[in-house]
């Protein structure tokens, strides 16, 4: 941004200086993903107005006040302090100060500290004001455009290693919608070749250091996203983002077809109970897929009711 700072602040007044901004609020900040240009002029005008703002890391968010031309109190919440350093907020909103939290990228408490804080806050009775702003969850969907999915999951970074992180693995090869992970450079190699060991077919949206200068989105099966990977090596540096599409509707139809003996089960206990009853029943007695039972029970309600 080359708005002289003081353009730039009397703008985020302009445009958000009429709205409330209650005392003794936590007010969660969304900054920028790597672009300081998707800071909203309301998150500005908040940075701006707050008593103190409190941060994951001091040094990144004094940076982004000095580029604002800001100068606030700063005070460290992360990772490793969320809950012991709470009250430091907490005596600060009983003041009946402002404070706004920050994480170093993106909107807090999405695989970034603030939940704690922002659970501390509440019970402690007082008001919490989200400011909406980057994410890269959601923008890295909208870029995926994953027209088979009716839902995404966000899993964030899976388990390192073991049995844990192969169980993992099996859970996103039964996801029926979206599935948002994220990356680490050193370890994109890995993720990948395991993504198209345990699902090739599957497609699968690679989104690379999103909203900065060299920013790189590819879309691809996911067998061939090692061969993708290993074709430029500029393309192991920076963060990852990866949207897992979801099966097509046909391979999820294949998935949730019953057995037979699930069938008769469902049929049997559809003629003497409940529909709900029914279903539960049948998933507890033969272990089938209780959604696909419902599905199942819905359709045969259906059948018998035109019949």
């Amino acid at each position: 941004m080359n708005i002289p700072t003081p353009l730039l602040l009397q703008a985020a007044q302009a445009a958000a200086g009429g709205q409330q901004y209650p005392t003794a609020a936590l007010y969660l900040v969304a900054t920028p993903i790597g672009n300081l240009a998707d800071l909203s002029l309301r998150a500005i005008h908040t940075l701006a107005l707050v008593d103190a703002v409190a941060c994951e890391d001091t040094r990144v968010t004094a940076g982004l006040l000095r580029h604002l031309g800001l100068d606030k109190p700063l005070l460290a919440v992360h990772e490793h302090n969320e809950a012991e350093a709470a009250p430091q907020v907490l005596a600060r909103l009983a003041r009946g100060e402002r404070v706004a939290y920050a994480s170093d990228a993106g909107t807090p408490a999405i695989s970034d500290p603030g939940a704690r804080l922002v659970q501390t806050v509440r019970a402690a009775g007082h008001r919490v004001v989200p400011l909406p702003g980057a994410s890269s969850v959601v923008t890295a969907l909208s870029a995926a455009g994953d027209v088979a999915a009716a839902s995404f999951r966000f899993v964030g970074f899976l388990p390192p290693k073991g049995a844990e992180r192969q169980a993992a693995l099996q859970a996103l090869v039964a996801e029926p919608g979206s599935t948002v992970l994220f990356e680490a450079p050193h370890r994109i190699e890995a993720l990948l070749r395991e993504l198209a060991a345990n699902m090739p077919e599957r497609a699968l949206t690679v989104c690379r250091e999103i909203t900065k200068q060299f920013e790189e989105i590819a879309t691809m099966q996911a067998g061939g996203a090692p061969a993708w990977l290993g074709a430029d090596a500029n393309r192991s540096r920076g963060e990852f983002v990866l949207v897992l599409h979801a099966p097509p509707v046909a391979a999820r139809a294949a998935d949730d077809a019953l057995p037979p003996e699930a069938e008769r089960a469902l049929a049997v206990l559809l003629g003497e109970l409940p529909l709900k009853q029914a279903v539960s029943l049948a998933a507890g007695l033969t272990g089938a897929p209780r959604n696909a039972l419902y599905q199942r029970a819905l359709a045969l309600r259906q059948s018998s009711a035109d019949s």
